[in-house]
């Protein structure tokens, strides 16, 4: 949601995550009262890239991009809203999915990132039905397909039009020698609750489902003639309001343009600073705190806005990530630290902590959860630095223990007159935060030794200095003045020799230790098959169904398991 100043003529073909309603080229947002609708009505034309067109209400990442900027301003702009009607603004068709013609131009990397966020704005949209009160309601008038099945998956209710050609679909198998990427197959089974042998039959037809049988066997909850599908769908989205606690009376806030400046080597915003060093193919991200004492009631936040420290942060990380990501995908290392006021970050927290009744706040802690997530299951090897000056408290902290390895300043540098590097545990450390796995990083931090996490919660608010941080398992090397340089350097260098590919299965195997749950299949399991089948000779090969889908030409496989 930044309001970029590309520094050349170079960055216009940035990937650009900014925009706002009255740019959405293919949703269109309704508010009425606490009904909100968002129907799904693709311009052909208004492509990412160019190379082909959005027939059929498909989408590429420009399309849900426009969908998870809505589904943010629903949260913060509209807390009153506490029922979302998902729709098609087009005749007989809902969504055939992502755009097989897009797919086939991507490369691997832009594909693998493109079902990422994607993943991330489905399991956003069901946050945000937990979290939110926001329930989500899809009216399916015709063909919902792949990835338009998935976007109905993700809602709490799904209405199909019976009308004999309305059906729902997973045919990437069938048609495509691909897996569906957006969480398809899983919230089959764990959401749906479909059995096994149901679903294996569905993701095996190219032609889907329909009528009565898609309600037996829990594809949708609920048939209706198309047209009585408007109505059945309003009746619904009512209905579920009126269980939601959301606040009728809430006044919502603007989540205006960010404030961001694009360099050759350099992006800034009022409380983040990223430098890239190419050479090492690195990006260093520099976390400002909050510049004087947060607020600390309720009325005092709502009206800051989102210049509330933890709000404006979680923006600015989010659009930096998102930036990176799509386009720095030779950058493999983000190296985190931070500067300012450990106090003042502390006094955030609180804030927070505090008010966590209050729905602005409860949001405003939600969408630091779901930045840190994005964080989790980046590709991207993650280094956190403690140093003299550093405020890694609460929240920030949880960078620390999110990295993949962390240093922390063993003593001062000589000549400072800077306090030793200290880090700082705070309540938000203790479920606010949790990972996609619903662990707290401090649980998986201590995975070995889980009944030392409750003991960990004495130490709340207490400066821990570089030796007891490495004792109580909170950090990893504590280098001194002498060594921290070289440490740093030689860790940076060595990312960067090994292979990324490597790099990224190692680091989501060693990530999410302990439980499994929807949330982290979808990102582990179901991602790193995508991205494996992805590449095979039976979908992307000359002779492949994704190269040949529409040419009339049959694919050729390779008929080996593995």
């Amino acid at each position: 949601m930044a309001a970029p100043q590309l520094a050349d003529a170079a960055a216009a073909s940035l990937i650009e995550f900014a925009t706002e309603p009255s740019r959405y080229r293919h949703w269109k947002l309704a508010i009425d009262g606490v009904i909100a609708t968002l129907t799904l009505d693709v311009q052909e034309d208004a492509t990412l890239r160019p190379g082909y067109k959005l027939k059929l209400n498909s989408y590429d990442l420009g399309v849900d991009i426009e969908l998870y900027d809505a589904v943010q301003r629903l949260r913060f702009e509209h807390p009153q809203v506490a029922a979302v009607i998902v729709q098609s603004g087009k005749d007989r068709v809902f969504c055939s999915g992502a755009n097989i013609n897009m797919l086939g131009l991507s490369s691997h990397d832009h594909k693998v990132n493109f079902c990422k966020f994607t993943n991330e704005t489905r399991i956003g949209i069901e946050d945000s039905s937990e979290n939110s009160r926001q329930a989500f309601v899809c009216a399916i008038n015709g063909t919902a397909a792949g990835g338009g099945y998935e976007l109905a998956l993700a809602c709490d209710e799904i209405i199909l039009a019976d009308d004999g050609s309305s059906s729902v679909s997973l045919p990437e198998l069938p048609l495509l020698a691909v897996l569906p990427g957006t969480g398809g197959l899983t919230r089959l089974v764990d959401k749906r609750h479909v059995r096994h042998d149901h679903a294996d039959y569905f993701c095996t037809i190219s032609e889907g489902m329909r009528g009565k049988r898609a309600v037996d066997w829990r594809l949708v909850d609920q048939i209706v003639p198309r047209s009585k599908l408007e109505d059945a769908a309003r009746a619904r989205a009512q209905a579920l309001a009126q269980k939601s606690d959301k606040p009728k009376d809430a006044k919502g806030i603007a989540l205006s343009p960010l404030n961001r400046r694009i360099e050759s080597d350099r992006i800034a915003y009022d409380y983040l600073t990223i430098e890239l060093d190419r050479d090492n193919r690195a990006a260093t991200f520099v976390i400002q705190g909050p510049k004087e004492a947060p607020v600390q009631d309720a009325a005092a936040i709502h009206a800051q806005g989102v210049k509330f420290w933890p709000l404006a942060i979680a923006r600015e990380l989010d659009d930096a990530i998102l930036h990176l990501r799509a386009n720095e995908g030779d950058i493999g290392t983000w190296v985190f630290r931070s500067i300012g006021n450990p106090d003042f970050v502390e006094a955030a927290d609180r804030a927070l902590l505090a008010n966590a009744n209050d729905w602005l706040v409860r949001e405003i802690s939600h969408y630091l959860k779901r930045t840190l997530k994005r964080v989790d299951v980046s590709s991207r090897s993650l280094i956190a630095l403690v140093e003299q000056g550093s405020c890694f408290v609460g929240t920030l902290l949880e960078l620390v223990m999110a990295a993949d390895r962390s240093f922390m300043l063993n003593g001062a540098a000589e000549g400072s007159n800077l306090p030793a590097a200290s880090i700082r545990l705070t309540e938000m450390n203790f479920g606010r935060l949790p990972i996609g796995n619903g662990l707290t990083r401090l649980q998986r931090r201590l995975f070995a030794t889980p009944n030392k996490v409750e003991g960990m919660k004495a130490e709340i608010g207490r400066g821990i200095e570089a030796e007891e941080a490495e004792e109580l398992g909170l950090v990893t090397f504590i280098p001194d003045d002498i060594d921290w340089e070289d440490e740093i350097r030689l860790a940076i260098e060595e990312r960067a020799s090994f292979s990324p590919d490597g790099l990224t299965g190692m680091e989501a195997n060693l990530r999410f230790p302990g439980p499994e749950t929807m949330e982290t299949k979808i990102f582990a399991r179901l991602s790193a098959w995508q991205n494996w089948i992805f590449q095979r000779p039976n979908a992307a090969g000359a002779e492949g169904a994704l190269k040949l889908y529409g040419s009339g030409q049959k694919a050729k496989f390779d008929r080996r398991r593995v």
